[in-house]
């Protein structure tokens, strides 16, 4: 064989080989956003992307772990959450793409419906502004409060102008919602985990969001690098039907795709 032979078939040989994938480190909290991400992964590597999944036990973390680049980007929250602790905490991150949306539901162990809510009653809601926002929302759209005019999506405990039934309301850190089914009469908890805890937001909540609201999920990575080759092969690998009918199939309508 000629070394020109050699030489050609090296080359080849070369050409051939696959590029090595990138990595990139995401972090989700445990239940359906890790879930649809085990989904992504295979879409994303075909498209040279290897996806490393960082679960979270919390909503505090994740954006810290962004901001500091121990993360590439995280997906577990809605806008107005990353835009409450943008405001909070100055985070250099930015939206690149909507995910899934989770409406917020309320459950409980003491009543079946929503109406059989007695005064007095203690009402779990989630700590942070948004969330625990978004739920004095729901409740005021089933007349058990009134909030002051032009809260917006952020209205707090403070803002309640009128209280009927006197509920008390007890607010949590999101995670220890389903955890206190058992001392609340009714309890507000995120669909993640609701999920998680065994509870079934089609079925088992007595009071639940619409899904077309403002809390859309998304994907957040630093601004610096939301530009970068390989935050549209993210998002490109999740906006696709494959995973639109994963959603569907898996949550049966707890979580709604947003895209």
């Amino acid at each position: 064989m000629s070394l020109k032979t050699i030489l050609a078939a090296a080359v080849f040989a070369l050409a051939v080989q696959p590029a090595v994938a990138e990595t990139v480190k995401i972090g989700v909290t445990p239940g359906p956003h890790a879930e649809i991400l085990e989904q992504v992964k295979p879409i994303a590597h075909e498209k040279g992307l290897d996806i490393e999944i960082v679960e979270f036990s919390d909503y505090v973390v994740p954006n810290a772990a962004l901001d500091s680049g121990e993360l590439d980007a995280n997906s577990f929250q809605h806008e107005p959450y990353l835009v409450n602790e943008i405001e909070k905490r100055g985070y250099k991150i930015s939206k690149v793409a909507n995910t899934v949306t989770f409406p917020i539901g309320i459950y409980s162990r003491k009543i079946q419906k929503i109406e059989d809510l007695k005064d007095g009653a203690t009402v779990g809601i989630p700590n942070d502004p948004t969330n625990g926002g978004r739920v004095l929302l729901l409740l005021q759209s089933a007349g058990l409060i009134k909030l002051a005019d032009g809260v917006g999506l952020k209205p707090s405990v403070a803002d309640i102008i009128a209280n009927p039934k006197d509920l008390q309301i007890i607010e949590l850190d999101a995670a220890q919602l389903p955890r206190s089914l058992d001392d609340t009469d009714i309890s507000a908890i995120n669909t993640n985990y609701a999920i998680e805890a065994g509870l079934d937001p089609a079925k088992d909540a007595i009071l639940r969001e619409a899904a077309d609201g403002p809390y859309v999920n998304i994907i957040a990575v630093q601004t610096a690098r939301k530009d970068e080759p390989w935050v549209k092969t993210l998002v490109d690998s999740y906006h696709t039907d494959a995973v639109k009918q994963f959603i569907a199939t898996r949550f049966k309508g707890a979580v709604v795709a947003g895209w």
